[in-house]
């Protein structure tokens, strides 16, 4: 071999040195990968539930909707794993629905011969049996206004800002109430989980079963109509879906541009069940009580905005109509098809509705026929978008009687129940108060706003510590009622 030969040999041992060095190369750089995509699958899409208190695997997202809406009765036919199966039932039985993740299991195909589906089965019903009927009536009911997304524009010393004190509460201060209820073992029911409605008219009690050290309580909110004097105040613009088609805020920032985000009860609180999904019994979330003399979820939806009526348009409607020249009957049916899209969308992920009057009013400072007037424009401009309800939350806290069980003597009562109202709630600051009667349930509610933290902290130790949830932007000494 001559050294031409050697040279040529030498070249030859370089190339397949360097082709083996780029081999290994992209040889490690496809195990990097492969285990990339091993850590997502297995961290991200299919995580483990922890608790069942964590963020559903993407890859169900479907079935995981199913079971929050109560749509999926069973595994027969679903074309999921057994392990995604099973992590679908255990969805169901992080918020407290037993029988329904039983059901969805032995119902698939498989179950008679998979001793992985008849484990989970018998450890569900383990945990059923060792669940406890809780005592209707201490069962606490909490209640909100519109929350406050930007103190420095509602505590700004205008005329509102005193009241704005008084009966909002700050989105700091609403999620460290909601958390700390959270740590408590608070969990939020329906009204309709305390009784059930019988097809003659006749309330019976319910049944709320829950592992023993967790509790349950109500949840609503006023109002939520967002009302043209809150404008430039710091609060939410309106509830709309997302591209996600989740329910959503709009914010009007100071240059005119919109933001999207959780700046009031509802997103906030799906959020946090998303997170937190044993934080709601069955799927069920809160109740929003509506007015509707300035429509409903933000959007411009009583008749007055179609028709004009001089007689009824009031100063913040003309001011709207002055700043919307082109609003008409047009403008005025699609604000409807919106608020109704969000009303099926709230109804679809465990909200409900009530009738808080059409236009807040106090029943007997109103008067009997009032009410009646009252009612109907309540069912044809609020019923007629976000469904039928059998509550009605009254406003300024007022009720139809005093605190002894209603009678048929009772014309407002008979009226109301009447139209098909079963549920009716009052503001009552006392821990708890429910009242069943044959043919009603009655609940107080309690406020938690600046008045009721400023002057009553003790009052709501049982909820949270006011000391950690009180926002410093808030000014003092809150103004007394």
């Amino acid at each position: 071999m001559d050294e031409r030969d050697l040279k040529l040999l030498r070249r030859q041992c370089r190339r397949r040195k360097n082709e083996l060095i780029i081999k290994c190369i992209i040889s490690l750089l496809l195990l990097i990968v492969i285990a990339l995509v091993v850590v997502l699958v297995k961290d991200v899409l299919i995580p483990e539930l922890s608790g069942r208190n964590k963020r559903k695997p993407q890859t169900l997202a479907e079935e995981i909707l199913a079971a929050r809406s109560g749509q999926n009765q069973s595994g027969q036919g679903s074309g999921l794993s057994e392990e995604d199966m099973i992590t679908v039932a255990d969805y169901m039985v992080s918020q407290y629905d037993y029988d329904r993740a039983i059901a969805y299991l032995t119902a698939a195909e498989s179950y008679t011969s998979s001793q992985a589906l008849q484990n989970a089965v018998a450890g569900y019903r383990t945990e059923k049996e060792s669940c406890v009927a809780y005592p209707l009536d201490q069962v606490t009911h909490v209640f909100f206004h519109t929350m406050i997304k930007d103190t420095s524009k509602a505590f700004d010393g205008d005329e509102d800002e005193g009241g704005y004190n008084q009966v909002m509460t700050t989105m700091s201060e609403f999620a460290g109430i909601m958390e700390s209820m959270y740590a408590k073992g608070y969990v939020m029911v329906s009204l309709h989980d305390m009784c059930t409605v019988n097809s003659d008219g006749t309330v019976s009690r319910g049944e709320i079963m829950l592992p023993p050290g967790k509790i349950p309580f109500v949840l609503s909110q006023d109002d939520v109509s967002y009302y043209h004097y809150m404008d430039d105040d710091g609060f939410a613009q309106k509830l709309i879906l997302d591209e996600n088609g989740d329910v959503k805020n709009t914010y009007v920032e100071d240059d005119g541009s919109i933001s999207v985000g959780d700046y009031d009860m509802v997103p906030w609180i799906d959020t946090f069940v998303d997170e937190h999904p044993d934080f709601s019994y069955r799927g069920h979330k809160g109740i929003i009580a509506l007015t509707g003399y300035e429509g409903v979820l933000g959007y411009r939806t009583d008749e007055v905005y179609r028709t004009k009526e001089a007689s009824r348009v009031t100063k913040y409607q003309q001011k709207f109509f002055d700043a919307h020249p082109d609003f008409d009957e047009a403008a005025w049916q699609k604000e409807v098809d919106q608020a109704r899209a969000v009303a099926e969308a709230m109804k679809a992920d465990g909200w409900e509705f009530a009738s808080h009057t059409w236009g807040h009013i106090s029943p007997t400072d109103a008067g009997y026929d009032k009410v009646v007037q009252d009612t109907e424009r309540w069912l044809n401009n609020v019923a007629s978008i976000v469904g039928n309800t059998d509550v009605i939350i009254f406003a300024f806290g007022a009720d139809i009687g005093d605190w002894q069980p209603y009678t048929d003597d009772n014309e407002y009562f008979t009226y109301l129940k009447g139209q098909g109202f079963n549920i009716f709630c009052n503001v009552d600051s006392s821990q708890y108060w429910v009242q069943f009667g044959d043919r009603f349930m009655r609940q107080g509610r309690r406020n938690l706003d600046g008045y009721r933290m400023y002057y009553n902290p003790d009052m709501v130790a049982d909820l949270f510590d006011v000391s950690s949830v009180w926002d410093s932007a808030r000014p003092t000494p809150v103004p007394e009622m």
